[in-house]
């Protein structure tokens, strides 16, 4: 399989993150992708031209990063980071969208302030990104709280987005107000698939 990517990604870590966590990480092959750049080849396999996006072994291109992580697991993991069905499919699919939510606004609200020249910025854009941030983050301090250890691909995803929130909003100092999600994170980002994806920084 042939992953597009960029180490910074916290979309791309998702999946890097399953893939850790089902064993297959050695069957992924990465391509360092620059979706900003003209020369870039990602938008042959994903015409949205972003990234993650996946060549499976048998040729079929996946994008973006949920489908990504359920088809690894129904492929390589028998549906243990999503179950097939029942109430507990739901939950997990709950939570994954609440963090996705969480890294649209992140990854918007950074885009703004480091694409855009500071004259252009449209700062009623980048304060509703902080908004629904802080929303998403207080959501996750009790979406979290008595969570078993057991990753599923909801709390994996929560994971990156928290990751990402550090890396892109230092400033939010998150943990000072939500102990109980400081001290989850504390706990998954000790994970090898967390610590092996962190990103640069």
């Amino acid at each position: 399989m042939k992953l597009w990517y960029s180490p910074t990604s916290p979309y791309v870590r998702k999946v890097l993150v399953t893939a850790i966590e089902l064993g297959i990480r050695d069957q992924i092959e990465l391509v360092r992708t620059d979706v900003w750049d003209p020369a870039t080849t990602v938008g042959e396999i994903n015409p949205l031209g972003r990234i993650p996006a996946l060549e499976t072994d048998d040729g079929e291109a996946l994008y973006d990063s949920p489908v990504i992580c359920e088809f690894l697991d129904a492929r390589y993991g028998g549906h243990r980071l999503l179950p097939i069905d029942g109430d507990d499919r739901w939950r997990v699919l709950r939570l994954q969208a609440l963090a996705d939510g969480l890294l649209d606004a992140a990854f918007l609200g950074a885009l703004e302030l480091r694409r855009r020249p500071e004259a252009l910025r449209w700062q009623e854009f980048i304060d509703r990104q902080r908004t629904v941030i802080g929303r998403a983050l207080d959501r996750l301090e009790h979406e979290v709280d008595g969570r078993s250890e057991q990753l599923d691909l909801g709390l994996l995803a929560a994971g990156c987005a928290l990751g990402y929130a550090d890396l892109r909003y230092p400033d939010i100092r998150w943990r000072d107000s939500r102990p109980r999600l400081a001290a989850w994170y504390a706990r998954i980002a000790e994970r090898d698939s967390f610590r092996e994806t962190a990103p640069p920084q």
